[in-house]
Formats: C-alpha cells, structure tokens, sequence
C-alpha cells in the first residue's frame, strides 16, 4: 500500500483523508461527483441488505448526504474504493472506519457493487485501511461485524486478522429490523505481529 499525501491548501475531504494505492485499487476520500456511482451500485438491495446503514431504495440524494457528511466526521475516515483500470478508476465501492453513537472504538465497514464481488476487492481494500488507521493513526483496535447471513463479509475480517468476539444484533436500515451478526475485534498488536496481507512496506507519501 502506498499512501499519498494530498497537497497543502487541499479541501477537507482529501487534507484530512489521504489517498492510498494497492496493487489494483485507489482509495480516496468521497467527492460530490461520486454521488451518482455510490447511489447507482448501493440502490441493490442484495447489497442493502447485508449492510447496516444503507437505505434502501437508495436514491442520488442519499449518496449526496452520504459524501457531505463522511466527509465531516471527525472520528473515523470514509474511502470511496476505485478498482484502477487503463482506461481510469472505476468506483467499486466504499470502505472505511467510525464510531458507532456511543461507542469508543471504531468499526471497520465496507460495501461493494454487486458487480464487484467474489474478487478479493474488500479485503484488499480493507487491508489498506487498516494499514493506514495502525501505522497513520493513534487507534488501537478495531472492531468488525458481519451478519450471520453473509459468510462472504466474515471471511474478508478473518483474511484481515479479525478475532470473533461474540455475538450480537445490528439494526440493518434497509429492511427495518434487527439480524443476527457476529462481532470480530482486531487489536494494533495482533496487526503488527500477523500483517498476513504480504510484504508490502508500510505507508509511504508523495505528493497527489
């Protein structure tokens, strides 16, 4: 992963968020011009459904009001995921880390367009978060869940090093009710001990 620092004088969104490269994809913190293709892949209910604060329909007013207020949250950071192609990126979807209302520790939370899935894409892009929020940040843990229904989403936590912590409910927004989820933790130590994502060196910056 490489990160890379935005230059002096930028907005908000990319002073405060950097801009991380992986092997296939680019990071970066959401823009307004995003609004369309978060809306356009989130109003899935397949994908809806197994998130907890996606609406569902989801219209281009909800991902307007997404970006404008991930971008203002000062305790976490929001990515807005590209898979990189030759002919430019192309968004996928979105990945990155939060307090939940009266929580102290951050969750890890990402979405993928539907046509996007069974690639590897979020645990590469939720490797690359997780890298930048131990090595960039002064977090110290952070927690996961996945509902019991999607073994896809718990095996991107456990391919990160996530440890299963118990188990719980989460109200999922898009169908109005309460699943059954199961809850992972992942410690800064356990992270710097495993780093089980490969060889890569730590976060690097230059200019964007």
């Amino acid at each position: 992963m490489t990160l890379v620092e935005p230059p002096t004088g930028a907005p908000r969104t990319d002073s405060c968020i950097p801009v991380l490269e992986t092997k296939r994809l680019l990071l970066r913190a959401p823009r307004f011009e995003d609004a369309g293709a978060i809306a356009e892949h989130a109003n899935n209910r397949k994908v809806a459904e197994m998130t907890a604060n996606l609406p569902y329909p989801y219209h281009p007013a909800d991902g307007r009001n997404f970006v404008e207020h991930a971008t203002t949250r000062p305790d976490g950071a929001q990515f807005a995921v590209f898979l990189n192609r030759p002919e430019g990126p192309v968004f996928a979807g979105m990945c990155g880390y939060g307090c939940k209302p009266g929580e102290s520790v951050p969750e890890l939370g990402y979405w993928f367009g539907e046509a996007f899935w069974g690639r590897g894409l979020a645990t590469e892009a939720a490797r690359a978060v997780i890298d930048y929020a131990f090595s960039d940040t002064e977090i110290d843990r952070l927690m996961g869940a996945a509902r019991v229904a999607n073994p896809a989403s718990r095996r991107v936590l456990e391919k990160c090093g996530f440890q299963w912590c118990g188990a719980g409910l989460t109200r999922v927004r898009a169908i109005g009710a309460s699943v059954p989820v199961d809850r992972f933790q992942l410690e800064k130590g356990t992270w710097a001990s495993l780093r089980a994502w490969g060889t890569t060196a730590l976060p690097l910056r230059r200019a964007n």
